[in-house]
């Protein structure tokens, strides 16, 4: 999956934008009467981040999108689809998820929420059960919240291991997800195994080499959980090196609980992404801004477990490239909604409608590292969520509506 990975960002020779005379395919599929469209191409429409036109049109033509513009210029098709009036934005990018797991922690949420507070130790819990799983049943589960994400508009998610903490069953984690998504990640470290809880240096060892070897093949990326009780710095930095020299690219868990090594480190390793920053130095701060790591901001972890806001203001106001991800998984972020957390992320990180929105999509397709996703013009990959609203602001200003009403993913209508 590495090697076959790298040629995703490009789109393919065939995926050509419409000619000037505007012909296209008769086969194409042309979406007209689209009130609002979000392109994500600053070049385009308003001139804004957003590219934003009005009473506009996309043409689709096999799985790429090869004309946009203003619905009465559209190119003649045999495939026309009426938006009614309605918004259409790229399809969502969920850039970090947890959906290979088994059992649920309703009794950790239920503690929390009666005032107890929030500590990494719980995973324990879900390994245990994830472990006692069958294939099947883990692969069940994992479809089952990939169309819950579908149905609310995500056309892309990463997902990750981390629940086994076995050679095997990270290996099987990762392969699970592998006939699933492009974008796996290698999580071994996520916590130190309960099997090595007096040797965490030996399970470092074992992450860096057998469970490794075993994983390599089945992932994209490599993360890991830098953070007071799993991992700090120096383990840290053992781990995704190990994995770079494997061809498998950082990202990491950083800075969530507390102020710490891990967005520094990122940085330091050009990794695509610092994933919570929610405890940030200025220092933190000014690493993301000079970098290419994008600073993922998972704002589901922090409504789960009642702790402290990322400040996304503050990030964007430096320069930090933002994205925004559900981080699904049963302990803190139960949620595969992309419009939910737009929706928290409007009402208490600092963000605009406009900005939240460009971080969920494009801002998702930076921290993976992919330029085929994440926005709508001719060559990207045509991923389209249509909204049953006139604009797009709606998904911050009616959160918890079910707002998605319409979904294309590579090309085909799935919603």
């Amino acid at each position: 999956m590495n090697s076959g990975n790298e040629t995703t960002n490009t789109p393919p020779a065939t995926a050509a934008p419409a000619t000037a005379n505007n012909t296209v395919a008769a086969t194409a599929t042309v979406i007209t009467n689209i009130a609002s469209l979000v392109t994500n191409d600053p070049s385009l429409g308003d001139g804004s981040p957003l590219g934003l036109i009005q009473d506009a049109a996309v043409v689709i033509d096999g799985d790429r999108v090869v004309w946009i513009g203003e619905s009465s210029k559209a190119p003649a098709t045999d495939n026309r689809v009426d938006a009614g009036g309605r918004a259409v934005i790229p399809g969502f990018v969920d850039s970090h998820s947890h959906l290979v797991f088994a059992g649920d922690r309703t009794a950790e949420f239920n503690a929390r929420m009666s005032g107890q507070p929030y500590a990494a130790g719980g995973i324990r819990t879900t390994v245990a059960a994830t472990r006692a799983a069958t294939d099947e049943a883990l692969e069940a589960n994992l479809t089952r919240y990939l169309g819950e994400a579908l149905r609310q508009g995500t056309t892309t998610f990463e997902t990750k291991s981390g629940y086994g903490l076995t050679v095997e069953d990270e290996a099987r984690a990762l392969r699970i997800a592998s006939r699933h998504t492009d974008e796996v990640t290698y999580l071994g470290a996520h916590i130190v195994s309960p099997d090595h809880a007096d040797d965490p240096a030996g399970y470092v060892d074992l992450v860096t080499g057998p469970m490794l070897d075993a994983c390599a093949p089945y992932a994209r990326w490599i993360d890991v959980f830098c953070e007071k009780g799993a991992f700090d710095g120096d383990q840290a930095r053992a781990i995704l090196t190990a994995g770079k020299a494997r061809g498998l690219h950082p990202r990491i868990h950083a800075n969530q609980l507390s102020y710490g090594p891990g967005v520094q480190l990122a940085v330091e390793l050009d990794a695509a992404s610092a994933d919570h920053c929610t405890h940030l130095t200025q220092a933190d701060v000014d690493a993301l801004a000079s970098g290419d790591t994008v600073a993922t901001l998972l704002p589901g972890a922090e409504f789960s477990t009642r702790a402290e806001w990322p400040d996304a203001r503050r990030l964007l106001d430096a320069g930090v490239t933002v994205a925004l991800s559900t981080d699904c998984n049963p302990g803190s972020s139960f949620t595969s909604s992309v419009p939910f957390c737009i929706a928290l992320a409007v009402r208490d990180m600092g963000m605009t409608p406009d900005e939240a929105l460009w971080s969920a999509t494009a801002g998702g397709a930076a921290a993976l590292r992919r330029t085929d996703i994440g926005r709508l013009t001719p060559g990207a990959r045509a991923d389209l969520t249509l909204l049953d609203a006139p604009s797009h602001v709606h998904l911050a200003y009616r959160p918890g509506v079910p707002l998605v009403t319409g979904v294309w993913r590579r090309g085909e209508r799935v919603l």
